[in-house]
């Protein structure tokens, strides 16, 4: 028997869902339909965070509680219109993923199960370099929310003494992102680089909330600033990404007036739609201006520390410390 579906006009093409009824998100008892819906109602903003980049789904064909798909290609069998961009992963291999050009493939992907959206910080027209600089505040444990919104504004600080604004959103679940736009100059590398520089700066004066340490067990009950996220094909959620989990949280931009009090948990795919039809995009200026990077790199070349781990799935980097864990780490004989 042949699944039910529904039709929706999403511009100029028509997006079948199937089994529109299917429950996704458990807690709320949303359903499929409603998952696409939500993406078709921001789509504005979705796409603003979305357009021209390599773009990873994350798939949960049967729901939030069935296990889930990380697909980097496009799927093989796909509609001409659904469009890709060649991208190079870190071990040299390459691949097609996902371009975004219109809120139909939002709509698309969403009905084959996506339920978050990653896409690269680079458009398809250059993938080798960056427009955006990405600070993920990741709380550990003992830490939570109230702890990344204020290593937020503690980012926020440094950022305006650069010169420099960022534009801050909800994760979806207990931390905060904040991109900031950046002139296409710079190779991933270098990007890195500013991050880590930032974030050190940022550990620097707050010592007792952030930490840059890559190794979990130097964390600490502190907000971990992830500089990794900048590097190649290492992605976060987008902005308006809905996250999966049986609530359906949004990853939501707001203002910095807004992260003063926010509470993430009012943000999902019930509320976010009239609260965007109210505001619009909140990050719509995201491409006004982009910056510069020299600040940031001249501080992270004056650093005596040089560089920092990467993750482990990469293949050992130019001036890369020792990747070791701390606690596994043997011993120095003392020979030469």
């Amino acid at each position: 028997m042949a699944s039910p579906f529904i039709e929706l006009n999403v511009g100029d093409r028509v997006i079948k869902v199937t089994n529109p009824d299917k429950i996704y998100f458990p807690d709320l008892g949303a359903t499929k339909r409603e998952l696409v819906e939500y993406y078709v109602s921001v789509g504005e903003g979705a796409l603003r965070a979305l357009k021209d980049r390599p773009t990873y789904l994350k798939r949960h064909p049967d729901g939030v509680q069935s296990e889930a798909i990380y697909q980097k290609r496009v799927p093989p069998r796909h509609p001409d219109w659904l469009q890709t961009v060649t991208i190079r992963f870190p071990s040299g291999r390459s691949a097609d993923a996902l371009r975004v050009t219109e809120v139909a493939a939002i709509a698309y992907c969403a009905n084959l199960g996506t339920i978050d959206f990653h896409p690269w910080p680079t458009r398809a027209d250059d993938v080798e370099h960056p427009d955006e600089l990405r600070i993920d505040l990741d709380p550990q444990p003992g830490t939570d929310f109230e702890d990344a919104r204020r290593a937020a504004f503690a980012v926020r600080e440094v950022l305006d003494e650069l010169g420099m604004r960022g534009f801050p959103k909800t994760s979806g679940t207990r931390g905060i992102h904040i991109n900031v736009r950046i002139e296409r100059r710079w190779s991933f590398t270098e990007v890195r680089q500013s991050a880590i520089a930032l974030a050190r700066e940022v550990e620097r004066r707050r010592p007792d909330l952030t930490t840059t340490a890559w190794w979990k067990e130097e964390r600490g009950e502190k907000v971990f600033i992830d500089y990794n996220q900048n590097a190649r094909d290492r992605t976060i959620a987008s902005a308006y990404s809905v996250r999966a989990r049986p609530y359906a949280p949004v990853s939501t931009p707001v203002t910095w007036e807004e992260l003063a009090d926010v509470n993430p948990r009012d943000f999902d795919i019930r509320t976010v739609p009239p609260r965007f039809a109210k505001l619009g995009d909140l990050h719509r200026e995201i491409d006004d201006q982009a910056f510069a990077l020299e600040p940031l790199l001249e501080s992270y070349a004056k650093d005596e520390r040089g560089d920092m781990p990467y993750p482990p799935n990469y293949p050992k980097m130019p001036g890369e410390p020792k990747r070791v864990q701390p606690s596994k780490a043997r011993p120095s004989s003392g020979e030469d």
